[in-house]
């Protein structure tokens, strides 16, 4: 039996592969979509996102501008636009006071937070002692226990031996005694400035006080912006704090505590009441878009060493 051998024109790289499928089965390259359908779904997803989360501040703001007759109904648009309102709302018995306690309070309560913290901070990041990282652990733990477990025995104290409840101080002095949130931020932050700088300043005959304040506090600038805004929206947003120590007394009432007084008061009034949560977002939200830069960076710049 003889085999026939192969023309010369089927050997050799050319050659057709035995065991390869058929051109007309071989799938069909992948294509890459066209940009601008990724530019329109893209977009697309981005405006869902946004209107789900502005509507609502819309709905809240149309509604502050509608009349007493026309809210609760289908109408969404004011027809006419009740600017009033805000003065009304203003002109409120005990709008102002809540106003001037709120004031007081976030910004005693973020300076007295920043002063207590940073030099805590300082000696966790850069101080060699016995025991540094059990207190560390200590300051970390005490993130993890929520202050309703110490609320009765602390009220307690605030009320029969030191007779201070019906005012702002139970919730003001306790921050000049440091943050742990705010202490684990900072020390983190810190952790990032390279020692040469620390080592410099010290060659040169610094202090660790000076230290702190010519070299470290300009250094991590961004993280105590961060600190300052952390604390300050906590202390004008706190309800549960104002309702506990200072419900009993009005005039040392809050703008979250009064705003929940006004609701049930005016529960009918819905317009009255949207007023006044506009007006009471409002500085937080005006804070917030002018320091967000400093607040992004502060956060975004964090380091997680240590």
């Amino acid at each position: 039996m003889t085999t026939t051998p192969a023309p010369p024109s089927a050997i050799g790289p050319d050659a057709p592969d035995a065991m390869a499928p058929p051109r007309g089965d071989e799938p069909a390259p992948y294509r890459r979509p066209h940009p601008f359908l990724d530019w329109v779904w893209l977009h697309a997803l981005g405006i869902a996102l946004a209107l789900l989360f502005v509507l609502p501040f819309v709905f809240m703001i149309l509604t502050a501008l509608m009349s007493d007759q026309q809210t609760l109904t289908r109408d969404m648009w004011p027809n006419p636009f009740a600017w009033h309102n805000f003065v009304d709302i203003w002109h409120t018995q005990g709008f102002g006071i809540w106003w001037r306690n709120t004031i007081v309070y976030a910004v005693s309560g973020t300076v007295l937070t920043l002063l207590s913290s940073v030099p805590v901070a300082y000696a966790l990041a850069y101080f060699r002692f016995r025991g540094r990282n059990v207190a560390m652990m200590v300051v970390i733990a005490t993130m993890m226990l929520p202050p309703q477990v110490a609320i009765i025995p602390l009220y307690l104290v605030w009320a029969q031996d030191l007779h201070l409840t019906g005012t702002l101080w139970p919730l003001i002095i306790p921050m000049a005694f440091g943050d742990a949130f705010s202490i684990f931020l900072l020390r983190q932050f810190m952790l990032t400035v390279p020692r040469e700088y620390l080592e410099a300043a010290r060659m040169d005959g610094c202090s660790d006080l000076r230290t702190l304040l010519r070299v470290v506090v300009p250094m991590v600038r961004p993280a105590i912006f961060a600190v300052g805004l952390f604390q300050f929206f906590y202390c004008w947003n706190d309800y549960f704090g104002p309702q506990i120590y200072s419900s009993e007394n009005p005039g040392a009432w809050t703008l979250s505590y009064g705003l929940g007084s006004l609701k049930s008061a005016h529960h009918t009034d819905w317009n009255l009441t949207m007023a006044a949560t506009v007006l009471v977002m409002a500085p937080v939200i005006i804070v917030f878009f002018f320091a967000q830069k400093a607040f992004i960076e502060g956060v975004t710049l964090t380091g997680v060493k240590g």
